[in-house]
């Protein structure tokens, strides 16, 4: 393997893709050798360099992941379910870390991701930024220290393009509160209230989506008790937290052993 480690970029001409291409080509210990795009995209077969309105890079976009990820060492995919499980089969077939940033993934897509970690390393997280991966630690210890006396509310804000809710940040919130509480997620979970709903039941944890401008990303852990609250909260000001975080990922994943790992592995937390 090279000393160097090769990285390809899923959905290069997305925002987060543009985002990954710039942020490795800067890094000192990454090399950009593919940029991949769904086919029939603009950006096919032109310079990733040139595509994105600078000097060319060397890398020409393709539609073709197998023929990207030939002599890859990584692959960053911050793109769509089916995507990204169709890639993870590519990816553990070329021994490549896979690092993925892909929100909206079902039970059955994580299934199938457990499968292709058998062969080789896979780093997923709902989100990349060390920050929130630090809130969530903190949100799993209130969640146990608090207990039931303590309503649980998820509130996160997104931008107006984003198609998923809530959004994979607030479900990893979720997941560490209830882990904090010994429950389940899927027992807890109440989604955005809508009209006579009766009171709130003990033991939930609720959920609400704001959608509008180009909001990056705002968290808020409500934990609501008898004449007062606590409130975890994290403000994503700059995307470029979440390619930094893949960046890390992607490098600390190159002298791992197979297995589906997470930003708190990667973070060691």
């Amino acid at each position: 393997m090279s000393e160097t480690p090769g990285i390809v970029v899923m959905g290069a001409s997305g925002r987060m893709g543009q985002m990954l291409v710039r942020e490795v080509r800067a890094h000192p210990g990454l090399r950009l050798v593919g940029a991949v795009e769904r086919p029939g995209g603009d950006w096919v077969g032109k310079d990733i360099g040139t595509a994105m309105g600078g000097q060319p890079a060397g890398v020409i976009v393709t539609d073709d992941a197998l023929e990207a990820m030939a002599g890859a060492q990584g692959v960053i995919d911050f793109t769509t379910p089916a995507a990204t499980v169709a890639l993870s089969v590519i990816a553990a077939q070329a021994r490549a870390v896979h690092v993925i940033g892909t929100t909206g993934l079902s039970d059955e897509d994580l299934k199938k991701l457990d499968a292709a970690a058998r062969h080789a390393v896979i780093v997923r997280a709902g989100n990349m930024s060390l920050g929130v991966n630090l809130l969530t630690r903190l949100t799993r210890q209130v969640a146990a220290a608090l207990g039931e006396d303590f309503d649980i509310e998820i509130v996160e804000a997104h931008h107006r393009h984003k198609v998923d809710a809530p959004s994979g940040t607030a479900l990893m919130l979720g997941e560490a509160a209830a882990e904090g509480r010994g429950v389940e997620l899927r027992e807890a979970y109440v989604a955005a209230r809508d009209g006579i709903t009766g009171a709130r039941a003990p033991g939930t944890i609720g959920f609400s989506a704001i959608r509008g401008g180009d909001i990056v990303g705002e968290h808020d852990v409500i934990f609501a008790g008898a004449g007062e609250r606590l409130v975890l909260r994290h403000v994503a000001t700059d995307r470029a937290i979440f390619a930094r975080g893949a960046l890390r990922a992607v490098l600390w994943g190159q002298d791992k052993q197979p297995g589906h790992y997470s930003m708190m592995d990667v973070l060691g937390v």
